[in-house]
Formats: C-alpha cells, sequence, structure tokens
C-alpha cells in the first residue's frame, strides 16, 4: 500500500524519482522520502511526513543525480512522521532501502539478530535494512542478500542501494507487486506502470522469490538460489494522456466521465459482431460447475453482488459472493465441482491473492481485474481484463462499472444463447453520459443539502440494494460522513431505530417490481423526521423525485442509478473542501493483509 520508484540511468534521477512519487500518491500519501546518489558518491536522504509536493520542497537540487530510490507511504508499522518515513538507513550507514510490504516475523528477527542495533524508526522496513548489514558484516553482499530475503516473512518489494557500490540499484519482490522498465536512457523500477510511462519503451512485471541488480544498461534476475532468470518484455502500452488529468479538476471526476468510452472498450474486446469472445474452456469449466464463488473486497465485491446476480439470472447456477479476508481464515462448505472468480481492480488485493492461493491448488480459477500484468492476473487459471485503463483516485468509478460489465457479458457466454447484451450495454454507455451532462445541477442541489449532516443512508432492495452498497461506500469515502446502506425491509427489524430528524434517507428506485414498496419505507422513515431523496428512473419517476435518470435494460438500470451516486459523493466531498483523490487513511491498491 505504498509506492516505490528507482531510477538508474542518463538522466536526471531526482525528477524522473520526484514525479514518479507523484503518480504513486493513491498508493499512500501520509509522507514520502527520496535518497539520491550525489557528484561525490555520497547517498543524501530527504523524507517527512507528508506529501510529494512537500518532499519537493526539501530536495537539493544544486547537484546532478543519475541513481535515486524514492517512497510514498501508507502507514502499516508506526505513526506518520519524519522518522517512520522511507528510505530508512542501516545502523552503519551502508545500506539505504524503501520497502512495500509488510514484515510478518520483524519482531523475532529483530531479537534473533540484531540486539545490539540501535533502531530509529517502528518500521518493519529498518530491521530489514540492519539484517542486511548484519549478514554483510559476514559474507559478500549477494550472500548477504539473499540469506535475507530467505528469512524475511511476509510481502516485500525493495530497492537498495549500498555505499560499497553506488553505480547500481538492487532489488527484490515477493507477493507485492514490482515492475521494472528500461530505454536507451535507463532503467525505472516502480510499484505498478505508471512511473515507467514516458520514462521506458519495454517492461515487465517481477515474479515473486525474484531479485537483482539494475545498472544504467543492464538489468539481471536471480532466484533465490542465485540462479540468473530470464525474463520476457513488453512494449509499455499506457500513454501519458492516460494518466493526467485531462483538463479535469479532480481525477475522480475525469475516471467517472470516462466510463462511457470504458464500456464500448470492452464491448469493442469481448464482441466480434454479436459473438462474444471468451475462451471457450472457460466457458465449459463454468457451464460443468455447480457452484460460483465471487471473491473480493470493498467495491470490487460489490461488483461480486452483481456478478450473483447475473450468474444465477442467465446461467441458474448457484453463486455466492465471499468477502476475502474473512474467506481465507474460514473454511466454507464447498461443491464437488465449484469454481472460484476474483474480483480487483489492481490484481493486487493482498486479502483475494491469499484466497486465490489457498483455494487455487485444488479449484479452477478466473482474475477479472485491470491489470493484466498482475499478481491475480498470473495467479489465475483464466483472466478476463476489465479494460478501463488506468484508475488513479482511490474511490473507484470507472472499474466498478466494468466489473458489472464483464461479469454479465461472462455469464451471457456461459448461457451461450444469442442475445441482445451487447446493445443494452452500449445503450449503458450512453445513458451514463446522458447522467454525467444532464444531471449535474440536480445532483449538486441534492448534495448541498446533505453536506453537513453527520450520518446518511441508503436504501433500496434487491439490485438497488446491491448499488445502495457501493453509494454508500463511496459517500463514506470520499466525504468522510458516516453512511450505511440497508435493504429497505429489513429497516423495521432493528434498523429504522437509527432514523432520527433530519437524517437524509437516499433511496435507489430503478426497479419496477420493488418500486412501490421502497417508497412506502421511506415513507415510515419520514414520519421519524427524515429528510428523503429519491433517485430514480424515468419509466418510474414520480414529480417529487429528486434525481431521475434514464433507465435502460432493468438490471443494468443500477450502473446508470451509480452514476449519478458518484456523482452526488464528488459533489459533497467537494463541497466540504476534502481531497477528494486522496482520502484520509486509504490507498488504492491494499495489498497487505
Amino acid at each position: 500500500m505504498c509506492g516505490i520508484v528507482g531510477f538508474n540511468g542518463e538522466r536526471d534521477a531526482r525528477k524522473i524519482v520526484l514525479d514518479g512519487l507523484q503518480k504513486l500518491e493513491y498508493r499512500g500519501y501520509d509522507s514520502a522520502g527520496i535518497s539520491c546518489v550525489n557528484n561525490n558518491n555520497e547517498v543524501k536522504t530527504y523524507k517527512d511526513k507528508g506529501r510529494v509536493d512537500h518532499l519537493r520542497e526539501l530536495v537539493d537540487e544544486s547537484y546532478m543525480t543519475n541513481i535515486a530510490i524514492g517512497h510514498t507511504r501508507w502507514a502499516t508499522h508506526g505513526e506518520p512522521s519524519k522518522r517512520n518515513s522511507h528510505p530508512h538507513t542501516s545502523q552503519s550507514g551502508r545500506f539505504t532501502i524503501v520497502h512495500n510490504g509488510v514484515i510478518e516475523n520483524y519482531k523475532k528477527l529483530k531479537y534473533e539478530f540484531l540486539a545490539d542495533y540501535i533502531f530509529n524508526s517502528d518500521t518493519d522496513t529498518e530491521v530489514i535494512a540492519n539484517l542486511l548489514d548484519y549478514f554483510a558484516k559476514q559474507m559478500d553482499f549477494k550472500d548477504a542478500l539473499l540469506k535475507t530475503l530467505t528469512l524475511l516473512e511476509g510481502s516485500f518489494a525493495l530497492l537498495i542501494l549500498d555505499k560499497h557500490n553506488l553505480n547500481d540499484i538492487y532489488f527484490a519482490k515477493n507477493k507485492t507487486p514490482m515492475i521494472i522498465g528500461y530505454s536507451s536512457t535507463g532503467v525505472v523500477l516502480g510499484s505498478d506502470i505508471i512511473p515507467l510511462v514516458g520514462n521506458c519503451d519495454k517492461y515487465t512485471a517481477l515474479k515473486d522469490g525474484t531479485f537483482g541488480v539494475a545498472s544504467k544498461h543492464r538489468i539481471e534476475f536471480f532466484d533465490y538460489n542465485g540462479k540468473e532468470m530470464n525474463y520476457t518484455f513488453k512494449d509499455v502500452d499506457v500513454s501519458a494522456d492516460s494518466i493526467d488529468k485531462g483538463g479535469y479538476d479532480h481525477y475522480m471526476m475525469k475516471e467517472i466521465h470516462e466510463s462511457p468510452s470504458v464500456i464500448r472498450r470492452i464491448l469493442s474486446t469481448y464482441f466480434d459482431d454479436h459473438e462474444i469472445m471468451i475462451s471457450k474452456s472457460l466457458i465449459d469449466k463454468i457451464r460443468k460447475c455447480d457452484k460460483i464463488n465471487l471473491v473480493a473486497c470493498g467495491t470490487s465485491m460489490h461488483a461480486g453482488y452483481m456478478g450473483k446476480y447475473f450468474f444465477e439470472k442467465f446461467c441458474h447456477i448457484p453463486s455466492e459472493v465471499f468477502c476475502a479476508s474473512e474467506l481465507v481464515y474460514s473454511k466454507p462448505l464447498i461443491r464437488d465441482h465449484p469454481i472460484f472468480i476474483f474480483l480487483s481492480q489492481s490484481g493486487e488485493t493482498a486479502d483475494s491473492i491469499a484466497c486465490m492461493k489457498k483455494f487455487g491448488i485444488k479449484y479452477p480459477t478466473v482474475s477479472i481485474t485491470n491489470v493484466s500484468t498482475s499478481t491475480m492476473a498470473n495467479l489465475a487459471d483464466w483472466n478476463l481484463d476489465i479494460c478501463a485503463g488506468p484508475e488513479i483516485a482511490v474511490a473507484s468509478t470507472k472499474a466498478y462499472i466494468a466489473q458489472v460489465c464483464v461479469c454479465a457479458i461472462l455469464a451471457k457466454a456461459v448461457l451461450g444463447e444469442k442475445s441482445f447484451i451487447k446493445h443494452h450495454l452500449d445503450r449503458v454507455a450512453n445513458e451514463i453520459d446522458v447522467v454525467i451532462n444532464e444531471n449535474d445541477e440536480n445532483i449538486k442541489a441534492v448534495a448541498a443539502q446533505i453536506v453537513k449532516a453527520e450520518t446518511c443512508f441508503f436504501i433500496g432492495r434487491g439490485l438497488d440494494y446491491w448499488a445502495a452498497l457501493e453509494a454508500s461506500l463511496k459517500l463514506k469515502e470520499i466525504s468522510y460522513i458516516h453512511t450505511e446502506a440497508f435493504p429497505s425491509g429489513e429497516l423495521k427489524h432493528g434498523s429504522i431505530s437509527l432514523i432520527s430528524k433530519a437524517v437524509p434517507v437516499i433511496g435507489l428506485v430503478t426497479q419496477e417490481g420493488s418500486s412501490n414498496i421502497v417508497r412506502s419505507n421511506l415513507v415510515e422513515c419520514q414520519a421519524r423526521g427524515s429528510k428523503n431523496f429519491v433517485i430514480s428512473t424515468r419509466d418510474i419517476a414520480e414529480p417529487t423525485d429528486d434525481i431521475i435518470v434514464p433507465n435502460v435494460k432493468h438490471y443494468f438500470n443500477p450502473l446508470v442509478s451509480i452514476t449519478a451516486c458518484q456523482l452526488l459523493a464528488y459533489y459533497v466531498a467537494i463541497m466540504k473542501g476534502n481531497d477528494v483523490d486522496k482520502p484520509r487513511n486509504l490507498a488504492k491498491s491494499v495489498t497487505v493483509e
């Protein structure tokens, strides 16, 4: 859940690393730091609590540097502070490292090997630096690094500077993502591909259990036995335009606006005319399974609930949604022929990866991700790309919609009959455009009425309840208002006790069969003092409804209504003066359990 960047080459490493860290702030932004090699072959480190903009003010630019490593942090061990910020240096000053991940046995290692060492931070990372130092006093560097890596339990992506050889950057990877790319001007290392864009022509994603060394014009890879490994590099296929704001004030707003184009990209990827282009072996495997298990966290789990609906409605296959962080420690009843489908935006979600490793040993697995080079995509038997492109804002918008669309297409592919799903999804893309362009003022008006609320509730039934869960999460994430979502029929079974005067209750009403009863539930809340708002579709709207969105095929109506909810969350956060793209305490890619 941190971001790391390194550069070794013929260009200004300081600028490449700082710019790369800025692009990775969605991975963590409570502190940042950089270590540069100066003209006198010394390592200069600058770090502090706060954002990369603050770090830039601290960095001395009076010397040229061709080698640098940097880090932007989401705190796991120790509070956000200068002392806990990366990079960390060993007691002797020989080794400087940055680290993304969590070392689970760092206390044990500290007591067993480092009793005589003085520590200057609360982090597990400083233990790695000193452990490397400890073994380097007894053996050559490569053996010391190997010894250290084999003792570490947990997850890590490491970049290391060694004062005895400041011509190279050493790296290591296990469970936590690391991408390496190169061009004629040098080598870039990063937590994902974004800092490589514009700086590299080719890239590769490291495998677990890999370490190596990056010089200016050469990269060497080794396994934990010290055996050299071969890697295949791919063209960098992400454009610089796709990772800037493109004229929008925030990435979140840009990404909401991109949802229609993402749907159209999905259609062009998965359809040849009206024929669905998905692996026949995957389709056959799902047809033969007796249960579909959808595993995810957060927003992806909410997309999984929509997927459950599609698989049961279209394919008549029993389906269940599991919270990955619970599933990994439980022993669910597994049928004879299950299949596990894992949903993740980044493909690096630690809880989901743990589940994939646990169940993938015996059962077939599918990943539905936004990163085809990710750990989950590589572990799965089949991977389905959601085609959303880089999503920078921490609060997911277009990736959620993309996951739902891919689940629906997969379910229709399993059904096998000719369908109009391509037409329906094309219409969804068009109508989301309408919501964005024509409902802006109505959404802002509702936002202005709930901006001062301390608590807010969303209600709905069936598909609208699944959408309400995601709507509640979006508002919670970026506005910091306490929100919850309820099936509206459950209100009378306890939750209505939470309703009090002026508490906003937002009803999602997009399904004709349940619209009247949801409206009745809203009246029950109003009788207890709530301030009600209704988001409905045109075909079942009433004149007093607050936000009326276009209707599409009924089971895709939640994709249109959720766009209105995403915009509502955005405007509430803006009115509160919050950092929309980087909400407090959150990180985009949750790479620790």
